[in-house]
C-alpha cells in the first residue's frame, strides 16, 4: 500500500471521528497528537499535516474515496471508519448518516461488509452488557456510593487481574479480524468496572468513560491511534481478504495496548484506593508516568501474547467483554 493509500485511509478515519461534531476539547488535543505523531513516524512521512487538513476541510471525503482504487484498501477504509465510529458506543444519527454516503461512495463488498457489521455489532451489543447503562454525570457521580467489597480482592489479585487485562488487550492487537481491536476498549471498561467494586464503588459505563478520559486515554483517538500504527506498520495491507503482515509490524500496537491498559488499571486502583481524590493533572502524571515501564514490560510477556493470540476467537473475547471466563 503506497503513501497516498494511506493518507486517504487515515483521512476518512479522522473524518469519521468527527462526524458527529461532538467531539470534546480533550478528545480533538489526543487525535491532533497521534496525527503529528504518525505523521512524524518514518513510515508516515507526508501525514502531520491530516489532523489540519480535516479540521480546516481542506480535504472532503470525495477527495479521501477518489484516492482509493483498490478495492481491498476500499474495505478497509470503510471498517476502519465503522471502529472508529464505534469507539464511544452507540452511533449518533450524525455517524449513521456519514457511514451510510460512505458506504455508498466506497462500494465495499456486500458480503464481506455484512459479515463485518455483524461482528462489530456483536462487539457494541457485549460492551452495553458489560457494566451498568450511561447516566448523566451528576447522575453517575451521586449514584456511585460505596459497596461491601464483592469479591473482595487483595492488592495483588488486583494486579493479576490488570495484568491479565493488559496481555489480552496485546494479544488482540496480533489478530488481523477488524472486531479484535474493537474489543479492547470495552475490556479496559469492564477492567475499570472490576476494581472499582473491588474497592466498594458501584460504577456506571458514564462514569467509566469520563475517568478514561481524565486520566488522558481518548476512545476515539486510541481507536484511529491502534488502527494507524497496524496502517502504517504493515499489518493491514489487505490482499484477496488476507491480512499480511508478521509480528514485528505489530509490536508497536502491542506494546501500546498492553501498557496503556496497565497504566490505566494502576492508575484505577490508586484512584479508587484513595477515594476518588486525585485531580485530573495528578491522574494524567500518573498515568504518563507508568506508560514508560509498562511499554518496556511489554516485551517480556511477548511470548504470553502471542500463545493467546493464536487461542481467541470472536466468542471468547465477546464473553470476556460481558464479563464472562
Amino acid at each position: 500500500m503506497d503513501i497516498q493509500a494511506q493518507k486517504a485511509i487515515l483521512t476518512i478515519a479522522l473524518l469519521a471521528a468527527f462526524a458527529d461534531g461532538d467531539k470534546a476539547d480533550t478528545e480533538r488535543e489526543a487525535i491532533r497528537q497521534l496525527s503529528e505523531t504518525l505523521g512524524h513516524d518514518s513510515a508516515g512521512a507526508g501525514l502531520a499535516g491530516l489532523y489540519q487538513d480535516v479540521l480546516l476541510k481542506r480535504v472532503t471525503l470525495a477527495d479521501a474515496v477518489g484516492a482509493l482504487t483498490d478495492p481491498s484498501h476500499r474495505q478497509l477504509a470503510y471498517e476502519m471508519a465503522v471502529c472508529v465510529c464505534d469507539a464511544d458506543g452507540r452511533q449518533s444519527p450524525a455517524e449513521t448518516a456519514f457511514l451510510a454516503d460512505l458506504k455508498a461512495r466506497l462500494k465495499p463488498d456486500a458480503a464481506q461488509t455484512a459479515a463485518f457489521e455483524r461482528e462489530a455489532d456483536a462487539v457494541v451489543d457485549a460492551a452495553e452488557a458489560a457494566a451498568p447503562a450511561s447516566l448523566p454525570a451528576v447522575v453517575a457521580a451521586s449514584m456511585a456510593t460505596p459497596l461491601s467489597k464483592v469479591p473482595s480482592m487483595q492488592d495483588d489479585e488486583l494486579d493479576a487481574l490488570i495484568l491479565s487485562g493488559a496481555k489480552l488487550n496485546g494479544a488482540l492487537e496480533l489478530l488481523p479480524q477488524s472486531w479484535a481491536s474493537m474489543a479492547i476498549i470495552p475490556l479496559q471498561v469492564r477492567m475499570v468496572y472490576n476494581i472499582g467494586r473491588a474497592h466498594g464503588i458501584e460504577l456506571d459505563q458514564g462514569h467509566i468513560k469520563e475517568f478514561i478520559a481524565a486520566v488522558g486515554v481518548g476512545l476515539t483517538s486510541q481507536y484511529v491511534e491502534q488502527f494507524g500504527r497496524k496502517l502504517l506498520g504493515g499489518l493491514l495491507g489487505k490482499i484477496a481478504g488476507r491480512t499480511i503482515g508478521g509480528i514485528g509490524s505489530a509490536a508497536t500496537g502491542v506494546a501500546f495496548s498492553f501498557a496503556t491498559t496497565y497504566a490505566l488499571g494502576h492508575v484505577a486502583k490508586r484512584y479508587y484506593a484513595e477515594g476518588r481524590v486525585m485531580s485530573t493533572a495528578l491522574l494524567q502524571e500518573s498515568f504518563q508516568k507508568l506508560l514508560v515501564p509498562a511499554k518496556q514490560m511489554q516485551a517480556q510477556y511477548l511470548p504470553q501474547m502471542q500463545e493467546l493470540s493464536r487461542t481467541l476467537d470472536m466468542g471468547k473475547v465477546l464473553s470476556m467483554v460481558r464479563g464472562g471466563r
